[in-house]
């Protein structure tokens, strides 16, 4: 099974939780797609760190337009208003972070 890794910024004017975040990406995914749309994600949270406002999410290779879609679609997390930008796509963890990485030093 071939996954995808995306990398995430989240800005938003109060602190997000993991799980409000998490939750929110799940119902933007399901508002669009619907349950089996959704079900052939296989959308998972690989990471999530609030101080830098940054997540790392997995999902199908099949399914990476609809997760992204789904992502940048999201305006609201918990009770704040909120926007997710996607910053890079990979197809392994390790490869993702050694991106992320560069960005940060160039």
């Amino acid at each position: 099974m071939r996954q995808r890794y995306i990398a995430v910024r989240v800005e938003s004017d109060q602190m997000v939780e993991e799980r409000d975040f998490y939750d929110a990406i799940w119902a933007s995914i399901l508002r669009l797609f619907g349950e089996y749309g959704a079900s052939q994600t296989e959308f998972g949270l690989v990471e999530f760190n609030p101080k830098k406002s940054q997540a790392i999410l997995r999902c199908s290779h099949k399914a990476l337009d609809l997760v992204k879609a789904s992502t940048v679609a999201v305006t609201e997390i918990g009770n704040g208003k909120a926007t997710v930008h996607v910053l890079l796509v990979s197809g392994t963890l390790k490869s993702l972070r050694r991106k992320l990485l560069g960005r940060r030093k160039g």
